[in-house]
């Protein structure tokens, strides 16, 4: 393995408040977590692992033929689970860029995994993501996590505030937070040692942990966001739609 490889962890809790056990609920008769982890497997650009509380998560993936690690029931976030489990499967430090794609992203596409990847190349960039266009009529949705960031002719920007509430005023573009963060080895260290921030608490959005800390996050434009599972609803809707 070339050092400063990618590597795509999940993180996958059965604790969600919002929508327990989510990584277990079923859509067409399999469990979120396994429709996640093909996705990342059909993108076939980095090894995949499941990063999980939960007993039986790991089996899922293991009996799928995947890799899962046990992490520690009280992590603050997502990126603090990955990084317990990368220093567990790669104490060498051969990854260099570890990319979360949260277990709850369904339907994303390889390109957009690339695309985040990408921004990683600037050498003032320590975490890169994903944004979507939505319209104004979801604004009002706390579900739909609003970024604010200028966006360039690249379709590429540097994000600048991320939040649950409608923002930013007045006219012009809305983008819509995909969970999807590339980090570089060191920023993911340097994350998972930081304390939970008073406005990550606030808004429940990890990435402001950064932000306050000073860290840099920038943002690629995607066309296709897919779905992240926040609501039965969300089930109920990737349920009938990938039965059409």
């Amino acid at each position: 393995m070339a050092r400063n490889a990618p590597v795509i962890i999940i993180p996958a809790r059965v604790g969600s408040k919002r929508l327990p056990s989510k990584p277990l609920l079923k859509i067409n008769g399999d469990p979120l977590i396994l429709h996640v982890w093909r996705q990342a497997q059909e993108a076939d650009i980095a090894p995949v692992y499941v990063a999980t509380d939960s007993e039986t998560v790991a089996k899922i993936i293991l009996d799928a033929g995947g890799n899962a690690l046990i992490t520690r029931l009280d992590h603050a976030s997502g990126s603090d689970r990955i990084f317990e489990a990368l220093t567990c499967l790669d104490p060498d430090g051969q990854y260099g860029k570890i990319i979360n794609l949260q277990g709850d992203q369904f339907g994303l596409s390889r390109n957009a995994l690339n695309q985040a990847i990408a921004l990683l190349d600037n050498p003032e960039v320590d975490i890169g993501t994903l944004a979507v266009r939505f319209t104004p009529t979801q604004v009002n949705d706390p579900n739909i996590v609003k970024v604010i960031a200028a966006l360039e002719s690249s379709r590429r920007a540097r994000a600048l505030y991320f939040t649950r509430a409608p923002a930013p005023w007045g006219e012009g573009p809305l983008l819509q937070h995909i969970g999807v963060y590339a980090f570089k080895r060191d920023s993911l260290s340097r994350f998972s040692k930081l304390a939970p921030s008073p406005l990550e608490v606030r808004e429940r959005l990890e990435q402001l942990r950064a932000l306050e800390a000073g860290m840099r996050i920038d943002l690629a434009l995607v066309d296709h966001s897919g779905l992240s599972v926040d609501t039965y609803k969300d089930i109920e809707t990737l349920t009938f739609g990938l039965a059409d």
